[in-house]
């Protein structure tokens, strides 16, 4: 139900006070003007008497008078009866929202004409109105479809009346069969109480198991419609600049703790290779080799955890170009040796990507499943299948595997957090910024027909090159 559905409100109009019942307009006016030939026939009787006529002429010449006088009062009525009937048949047109019709007889020094030019110039106001009230609300249309942040509408009794496409996607509903209903149908009543600027949280329901995890801002405002006030939201989706502060805070801290440990490192590396160099060989330095070999071998492992760090704050810029994307899929799994990852048929595209930066962070989502699909705790036979489809404009790629599923969703994008033991919580963040760099986003979600995982790269789809 659009706002023009929305049903009018019943104006209750008051009687303007007692009248009695009268004749119409047309037969006072008839009336009249028959009275008014009265004095006329009464004078020509009292002439054709004055001149000796006899009684029969006198009859003719009264019939005759009376059939004149009724027609010119028949063709006097007309004339001012029918541009009335005109202009009131103008005037029901225009409060059927009819613009069509136009008064005749419209011209100046004229009572009726004046009043049927300004019926005339009325109507055409109006339907330019209306033509500027349609394009508007067209462009309205466009406007909301084309928005990135989803915008709803409820009435003073909680009724949605309005969702845009982006609050379609958000909430998993259509409008078709979402308008009208209420907001605790909907389970969307939360949001009413939600005050003006307040994050919320927006987790995968029953009914929207595939939706993932956003931080959103609330904005509301009001608007009145037929003098009745109604709430107007917009939630703007914050997690895309939330997730690039948390970027920037853990690049500086990195940046900081790298420092740090690297000057600690480097002298402790340094020194654990000189003194082991000038051990002499006897049979009690084997103990302190080997204690001198772990501390150089530990600098060693702690500066290759550090440097892969540091691959979150040196993402080089995209170098774009076409690529086949089945081709980029095969080399990504024949790189996959643990388990063979079924690539289920689909057919070819051409993107217009960064081939190195999209097949790295393939790897880490397919690593990553195949981790979770030879888990020790998986119960299901290892299944890793790699699948992708056009949806609208973007591009998915789908990971899908047969592990135990997401635990904990909503810290799967923040550095240093793993699940696994030897884990360095790089991968997913590398991934997201890959596919960010790129327009797109990385999606984690549980299956909705089995147990496992599904990870979702989504990319801006272009066969050719943009302009």
């Amino acid at each position: 139900m659009a706002f023009e559905d929305y049903p009018k409100p019943v104006v209750k109009r008051l009687p303007l006070g007692r009248s009695r019942r009268r004749l119409s307009f047309e037969k006072r006016l008839r009336m009249w003007l028959y009275l008014l030939g009265l004095p006329i026939l009464v004078l020509c009787i009292v002439l054709l008497i004055e001149h000796d006529a006899n009684w029969p002429s006198v009859v003719i010449a009264a019939i005759a008078i009376l059939c004149a006088w009724a027609l010119t009062v028949s063709l006097l009525i007309e004339q001012i009866v029918r541009p009335m009937q005109t202009l009131a048949n103008v005037v029901a047109a225009l409060r059927e929202d009819d613009y069509s019709f136009r008064a005749r007889g419209a011209r100046r020094n004229d009572a009726l004409g004046d009043l049927a030019l300004e019926v005339n110039a009325l109507a055409g106001m109006l339907q330019s109105q209306r033509t500027g009230a349609l394009e508007a609300m067209a462009l309205l249309q466009r406007v909301m479809a084309s928005m990135e942040s989803p915008v709803l509408a409820f009435d003073p009794e909680g009724r949605l009346l309005m969702l845009n496409a982006a609050g379609e996607r958000a909430f998993g509903k259509t409008s078709a069969k979402a308008l009208g209903r209420s907001a605790t149908d909907l389970q969307l009543a939360h949001l009413l109480t939600i005050e003006d600027g307040e994050l919320v949280l927006l987790r995968p329901s029953a009914t929207q198991p595939k939706m993932q995890t956003d931080r959103w801002v609330v904005k509301r405002s009001y608007f009145r419609l037929r003098g009745v006030q109604h709430t107007l939201l917009m939630l703007s989706d914050v997690s895309k600049a939330l997730r690039e502060e948390e970027r920037l805070a853990w690049e500086r801290l990195i940046r900081v703790l790298g420092h740090e440990i690297n000057n600690s490192l480097t002298p402790i590396k340094s020194i654990a290779g000189s003194l082991r160099g000038r051990l002499v060989q006897t049979e009690s330095s084997a103990d302190f080799e080997r204690g001198l070999a772990v501390i150089e071998n530990r600098a060693e492992s702690l500066n290759r955890f550090l440097q892969a760090y540091r691959q979150l704050m040196g993402l080089p810029v995209p170098k774009l170009r076409q690529v086949s994307l089945a081709a980029l899929v095969d080399r990504v799994v024949h790189l996959e040796a643990r388990l063979g990852v079924t690539v289920i048929a689909s057919p070819d595209v051409t993107v217009f990507v960064d081939p190195d930066q999209i097949e790295q962070a393939l790897i880490n989502l397919v690593r990553n499943a195949v981790e979770a699909a030879l888990g020790p705790d998986a119960t299901q036979t290892p299944c890793v299948q790699l699948q992708w489809a056009k949806a609208g404009d973007e591009l998915i790629i789908s990971i899908i595997d047969s592990g135990l599923g997401l635990t904990n969703a909503e810290n799967l994008f923040v550095p240093f957090y793993t699940t696994k033991p030897e884990g360095t919580g790089v991968g997913l963040i590398l991934a997201q910024q890959i596919a960010e760099a790129h327009s797109g986003s990385v999606r984690l979600s549980n299956r909705s027909d089995a147990q496992g995982c599904i990870a979702e790269l989504r990319l801006a789809w272009a066969s050719v090159p943009p302009a």
